[in-house]
């Protein structure tokens, strides 16, 4: 198993899963009012539809891992046979449902696991892709996939995705996820300290690290997160790396492998 290094300790659970379906609320509420989900969107190959199979899929799995992880396993072995075509040949799968089946399926399905999530202790260990987490990580992690592929939907539209407090818990992540950024590109975590400052969406400054490391990234929270989830590249968001390090962290910087 692959430690993610993602431990997201002194959260707060009830903030946590309100956020979770706050954000799942806000993308249910434009995707409803569409009719047409076969539109592309910024991943490639992947409409609409596929945004959403891929967000019922993974909730589903969640869920299993959750309540079943004996039977869980059995898509752990797939996902291994199939490698990195795996998420697309399931979101593939989903997309030929009917638009309401689909949007019947992912309701039903993060309703279930935001419900499983609330009633287990947050710090219980269970199965997941490469990884073992918890409760107290697994529902921030379905909260930034939420507001990450939600952000695919909203950009495929040309609608803006409005930036709420919410995007504490997916900055949370890529901050803890520096040694994960590096571990994907076969590089090992710099031993130096980072300070990260980024502005929030009400102004406040949103900070992690020592206020005198040399190693820091600036700008905006919403930015960080669109840099962190993919959706954008370090070049064409406000951030400012100083150091070497916090530059390379930038180009390379994920949530997931």
């Amino acid at each position: 198993m692959v430690n993610y290094n993602l431990a997201v300790p002194d959260v707060d659970d009830a903030d946590v899963l309100s956020a979770l379906v706050a954000e799942g609320d806000e993308l249910d509420a434009l995707v409803s009012a569409m009719n047409d989900w076969s539109v592309p969107t910024p991943a490639s190959g992947w409409t609409i539809a596929h945004q959403m199979a891929h967000l019922a899929w993974a909730d589903a799995n969640a869920l299993s891992a959750l309540r079943t992880p004996d039977a869980f396993g059995a898509e752990l072995k797939r996902a291994e046979a199939e490698g990195r075509g795996h998420a697309d040949k399931a979101a593939a799968a989903g997309a030929t449902l009917s638009r309401s089946a689909l949007l019947d399926e992912w309701r039903a399905g993060r309703a279930e696991l935001a419900a499983a999530l609330r009633d287990t202790p947050w710090d219980h260990a269970f199965p997941w892709y490469m990884s073992e987490v918890t409760p107290a990580l697994m529902t921030p992690l379905r909260l930034m996939e939420t507001w990450a592929h939600g952000q695919d939907v909203f950009d495929a539209v040309g609608v803006t995705h409005p930036p709420t407090e919410r995007l504490q818990h997916v900055a949370s992540l890529g901050v803890l996820g520096r040694a994960l950024s590096f571990a994907a590109v076969g590089l090992a975590e710099p031993a130096a300290p980072f300070r990260i400052e980024l502005t929030a969406p009400d102004g406040r400054i949103w900070a992690w690290g020592p206020e005198d490391a040399a190693q820091r990234v600036e700008g905006g929270a919403n930015d960080f997160c669109l840099c962190v989830t993919r959706r954008r590249p370090w070049s064409e968001t406000d951030l400012t790396a100083t150091g070497e390090d916090a530059r390379k962290w930038l180009e390379v910087a994920r949530v997931f492998l």
